[in-house]
């Protein structure tokens, strides 16, 4: 979301209206056929552990997907929390490598800036997320093996929270380690995810490319075919995570591209997610039609029955480009 560095907190809360309105609207329309709503679900806050189990089951059982936004600063926090209270909608605030050196200052080169940066703006989350009344997922975006220190610096911190608080300090984080063999990229996510588990620290994983560029990780030029994962590659995660912990999603590719992009002009393959739900749910033997959860990169240029099928194949976190797309994302749901 590199947009954000500039953005001004109207141009935030006016992208994060249409997540509310989404949101207020189909909950409304599902409440009347179910009297559990979503503050009965989980607390206020940032949630972390069993409550956010609790938040994500509820998005993939009532069909929509939380929106995660890439923040770079206290104010472009406050302005996406506004917006989702304003509509009662729960919301994940990420923080990426490039937005927690930005956070400390470019002009600070120590290796520790990013991670100090990004435990910066995760403690202001911590200290105001609370009085917003919506459920709020504290999470850090891609994280490619050259990138490992920035990682393990925000572990570091989750431990002493944890050691103070019984509660990890961010509710979740994504290693994206797709650009090394599966073999390798499943092994690390294992190890760290041993790690992990004993704070409740939800793990996001990639397994497959998204295109287009962040963070410094360019696969614009990838070949076209990596960029669609195969059931095979998705229970492959899933059979070694799963012997871990629950606590996992898949960022798998369907032809997702980073950028900004008119619908049309990127090839989405939404369906072939659903196909890694069947596949995954006859290798375990479960009655769940939907064993696995799934997350979705690069919204932009998509179509609105690409959004819906995502959804519908158990897609609850989706992580738009660009201030456009977040408004169809969360609309389309």
């Amino acid at each position: 979301f590199p947009s954000l560095h500039a953005s001004p907190p109207h141009t935030i809360r006016r992208i994060f209206a249409a997540l509310g309105l989404w949101y207020s609207v189909t909950v409304a329309a599902r409440r009347s056929q179910a009297t559990m709503s979503l503050t009965d679900v989980v607390p206020p806050g940032v949630v972390t552990g069993d409550d956010l189990v609790k938040l994500l089951d509820h998005a993939r059982a009532n069909g929509y997907a939380i929106p995660a936004v890439n923040c770079t600063s206290s104010s472009t926090i406050n302005a996406c929390l506004e917006a989702a209270k304003k509509y009662n909608s729960p919301v994940m605030i990420q923080v990426s490598n490039g937005g927690g050196a930005f956070m400390v200052g470019k002009a600070i080169k120590d290796p520790n800036a990013a991670a100090a940066g990004s435990v910066a703006l995760a403690m202001h989350v911590r200290s105001v997320a609370k009085y917003y009344g919506i459920p709020v997922v504290l999470h850090s975006d891609h994280c490619a093996k050259k990138l490992l220190p920035w990682f393990d610096g925000m572990l570091k911190a989750d431990e002493e929270f944890y050691a103070k608080y019984g509660e990890p300090l961010f509710s979740s984080h994504m290693l994206d380690l797709s650009e090394e063999p599966d073999e390798e990229n499943i092994a690390i996510c294992a190890e760290y995810f041993k790690r992990m588990a004993p704070m409740k620290i939800w793990l996001e994983m990639e397994i497959g490319i998204t295109g287009g560029e962040e963070d410094g990780v360019n696969n614009e030029d990838v070949d076209p075919e990596k960029l669609y994962t195969s059931p095979e590659q998705v229970y492959a995660v899933y059979d070694a995570l799963s012997k871990i912990g629950d606590m996992f999603s898949i960022a798998a590719a369907f032809g997702n591209v980073h950028g900004v992009y008119k619908p049309g002009n990127v090839v989405l393959s939404p369906e072939r997610l659903m196909k890694h739900q069947a596949y995954t749910k006859e290798q375990i033997g479960c009655e769940d039609d939907k064993p696995i959860y799934l997350v979705m990169h690069g919204g932009s240029g998509s179509t609105d029955e690409e959004i819906k099928t995502a959804v519908k194949a158990g897609v609850v976190k989706v992580r738009p480009v660009d201030g456009h797309s977040i408004c169809i994302c969360v609309c389309r749901g």
